[in-house]
């Protein structure tokens, strides 16, 4: 069972390293285009991995659905004995009602329990670097200054294209900005700032996602995506290289699945129903997909012999740092 995975990625070419992680985390929706290979692109919120899901290829989505995106980078210093036994402590945080299984809904609010820890860090970090008066809160200033100050000032490192690229950036930032901005004020609260970096979690931040999706991948303009547009965002043909089967299935899916009124293009309200589906849950398929794979005697719930019998797809070679996950309260969870 493999569920499809997309990521939204930020990548630009900073002079100094801590003006690549500001604008990593927080000007997402700028593209790398790889060649021959799809790319891992799902405009769908709420993702729970940077990598493919494809269990044929590797378990890192897994890894990172169930573990987290940042503990799952420290796992291969664990041997498969280490792993193991960690993980049989973790599984024993899942089962909440301690009846020796792990259900679907167990495993489902684990993910999202981790996936919201993960988005809480992350928060936290940003607050760190932003919030230079210590007030708990970061004003557009704060952040424009922080990120855009050295890179469209006088410096002559930049030339006037990289200025023009980063002013477009700066605008786009202050237009999500003042959106996250509920009080209007250009003081982001910690739930504000939390809406600003990750948009995909709020409902209220859904409109902004579908505009910046389609100015991604809208290469001329028109304010809708037509099938070549659509596919562009997703491969890139090297020359003389035939088609492949994907791409003539993403073709097709477009036209019976995303064009809902069949006139060629998406519009915004199309772009809305693609990457906000209402019946699409990244972590309520993640859950059932462990479930499937691991399930041995098919009764719908897992023992912990048979997590652990599986643990390369839930912990494998990428894993936790299951010291601190081991240790923390979660109280919360």
């Amino acid at each position: 069972m493999n569920c499809g995975c997309f990521r939204v990625v930020a990548s630009r070419n900073m002079r100094t390293l801590t003006a690549l992680l500001v604008v990593a985390f927080c000007t997402p929706l700028v593209v790398c285009k790889p060649a021959q290979e799809k790319k891992d692109r799902v405009h769908h919120g709420k993702d729970l991995s940077d990598h493919q899901h494809d269990d044929d290829k590797d378990f890192q989505y897994d890894h990172e659905a169930f573990l987290g995106k940042e503990e799952a980078k420290t796992f291969d210093q664990l041997t498969p004995e280490e792993s193991k036994e960690r993980l049989g402590k973790i599984v024993d945080k899942i089962d909440g009602n301690n009846d020796s299984y792990v259900t679907a809904p167990e495993l489902l609010a684990w993910i999202k329990f981790v996936h919201r820890r993960f988005v809480l860090e992350d928060v936290d970090k940003q607050l760190l670097l932003f919030d230079k008066n210590r007030d708990g809160s970061v004003s557009w200033e704060e952040y424009s200054k922080q990120t855009y100050s050295h890179l469209i000032g006088e410096d002559e490192f930049y030339d006037v294209l990289d200025k023009d690229r980063y002013r477009k950036m700066m605008k786009r930032d202050e237009r999500r900005f003042k959106v996250a901005d509920k009080d209007g004020d250009l003081i982001a609260t910690r739930d504000e700032f939390t809406a600003f970096l990750h948009p995909e979690e709020f409902d209220y931040m859904k409109d902004i996602v579908v505009t910046e999706t389609i100015e991604d991948i809208d290469k001329n303009g028109d304010a809708v995506v037509d099938v070549d547009e659509y596919i562009a965002d997703m491969y890139t043909p090297e020359t003389d290289e035939p088609e492949p089967e994907w791409v003539k299935t993403e073709r097709q899916q477009f036209r019976d699945h995303r064009d809902l009124n069949k006139d060629g293009k998406m519009d915004h309200t199309e772009i809305s129903h693609w990457i906000h589906p209402h019946d699409y849950d990244h972590a309520d398929l993640e859950a059932k997909h462990l479930i499937y794979e691991s399930d041995k005697d098919k009764d719908d719930k897992l023992t912990k012999s048979e997590i652990l019998e599986n643990w390369n797809m839930f912990v494998g070679s990428q894993a936790t740092n299951y010291g601190e996950d081991l240790t923390r309260r979660h109280d919360e969870f």
